[in-house]
């Protein structure tokens, strides 16, 4: 008899309570990873569900967990197909008696688990199932997840007060061998339909999937680079590698636990120096397990167009608008530098992502979730709670919601890019108007058009909206929203 450990959105060795359970019965194990062709398949928006970005960093990763198996003696099942069919089979064709995973708290996730304990009960064959994705495990929280504060400060002053964080568990030393069984072969981007993404020298960071490469760079942020003392002065930049740790992705697939980011920021304050940057990374972390947990509580109200809210706002579906802003077409330079960024990199920063999501929202009236899907198409860190849980709070229809609240375009360019070094970056036909102007090439006159090389409406687009008008106009549809609860 043997055991089967089934990764999911986790694909590490560290800190992985499944495995370390397998384990613990002296029985041969089963890795398994599935690619789910219904996640690549459509959004309801039409958008790819999972684009090319994350999907090399997703074949990467698990290419890496591979290799880290069968280092310690073991190796990985691939398998393309719905894990729900093909867990029972090979339940029955190896003699597996016990299958273990992690599990998710979102609707399609729970979908598949329900089918598949179904399943595997009607073959005998049981089901350990663990909680693995976030700092704090459930159980040592001071209240139920049902009972969970609707604001984040209530929830973090709690946490911080009565919780504490586990310890991570170690990687294993050694694995047994893996019975006889046909290995598969990793499928290939073209195999989903995708092409692979052209490298863009302007990015940030080259994302590598895999547990390697998220221990490397979380190394490479804390200790030789020596970050972390700065995290809180800095989160807030748009270019460079080291504005932020930019752990986000290795997390969202798993490759790092968060609870050994947690132990390494404890290790670097030990050592080096505690201050409001160390816990400022912490504080982020306590920010995605809220998502994640309010996920749990609240189930498929996120995805709602109401939002977990239940505010009904009469959104616009304005394609032209939307193409405009998701191609960077706008004609505001912050936000157009952003959606070329995530265009072509597959990655943007924190800041970034509130504005444009704020600009698609408040400015341009559009239905969040085409924004939010678009996100998820697009980004390499794509983290279902905290992407969707994000989008709900700018979009106003949060369970924090707070009223109709915007971000400043202007004003925000100005606090976050006063020379125009962002912007120019990724707008390059805009590289010779002067900081004074450079967020406000609308206000050009034709003779400065003609000194800076840019004619706007053709080599850059008009505004595509009014901000000041924009923004009134969808204040007062916010306003006449109806509470459906």
């Amino acid at each position: 008899m043997s055991t089967l450990v089934w990764f999911r959105n986790d694909l590490r060795l560290h800190d992985h309570q499944p495995l370390d359970e397998a384990l613990r019965t002296g029985k041969p194990i089963v890795p398994l990873y599935c690619f789910d062709p219904r996640q690549f398949g459509q959004t309801s928006f039409g958008f790819a569900k999972t684009g090319a970005y994350r999907a090399q960093f997703l074949l990467e990763s698990v290419a890496d967990l591979r290799r880290s198996l069968q280092s310690l003696g073991s190796d990985l099942v691939v398998r393309v197909g719905c894990p729900e069919e093909i867990i029972p089979e090979l339940v029955k064709a190896h003699g597996v008696e016990t299958v273990y995973w992690h599990e998710e708290v979102t609707a399609e996730e729970q979908r598949v688990e329900r089918s598949l304990e179904s399943k595997l009960a009607a073959l005998g064959c049981s089901s350990e199932v663990y909680w693995g994705a976030t700092l704090y495990h459930p159980d040592n929280l001071p209240f139920a997840v049902a009972r969970l504060p609707e604001v984040f400060t209530q929830f973090r002053k709690k946490v911080e007060q009565h919780s504490t964080v586990d310890v991570a568990l170690p990687t294993p030393a050694k694995l047994p061998p893996l019975p006889a069984i046909e290995l598969g072969l990793l499928p290939t981007l073209a195999d989903f339909g995708l092409e692979a993404p052209t490298p863009d020298s302007r990015a940030v960071l080259i994302f590598v999937g895999g547990e390697t490469a998220g221990l490397e760079r979380l190394n490479h942020y804390v200790w030789e680079a020596d970050c972390l003392k700065t995290y809180k002065q800095t989160r807030n930049g748009m270019v460079g590698a080291n504005y932020s740790a930019k752990l986000s992705a290795w997390l969202a697939l798993g490759c790092l636990s968060p609870r050994r980011v947690y132990e390494t920021v404890q290790d670097y304050e030990a050592e080096r120096i505690r201050n409001d940057s160390t816990y400022w990374l912490i504080f982020e972390l306590l920010w995605r397990d809220y998502f994640r947990l309010i996920c749990a509580k609240h189930g498929d109200r996120v995805f709602y167009p109401s939002g977990l809210r239940g505010l009904a706002i009469e959104w616009k579906q304005d394609w032209a608008r939307f193409d405009a802003w998701r191609e960077g077409k706008t004609g505001f330079p912050l936000v157009d530098a952003n959606m070329r960024e995530l265009a072509r990199s597959g990655f943007m920063s924190n800041r970034g992502r509130q504005n444009v999501a704020s600009f698609l929202t408040k400015n341009l009236g559009i239905d969040w979730r085409m924004g939010a899907e678009w996100f998820e198409s697009l980004l390499i860190d794509y983290d279902v709670c905290s992407n969707y849980g994000n989008w709900n709070y700018t979009a106003g229809v949060g369970n924090d919601a707070r009223g109709f609240r915007y971000f400043n375009i202007p004003k925000q360019a100005k606090d976050y890019d006063p020379e125009g070094l962002y912007v120019k970056h990724w707008l390059p036909e805009l590289k010779a108007i002067p900081p004074a102007k450079v967020h406000q090439p609308w206000t050009l006159q034709p003779v400065e058009q003609k000194r800076f090389g840019v004619t706007i409406g053709v080599d850059y687009p008009r505004p595509v909206v009014d901000l000041a008008k924009s923004v009134k106009a969808n204040e007062t549809i916010y306003n006449a929203a109806r509470l459906l609860r």
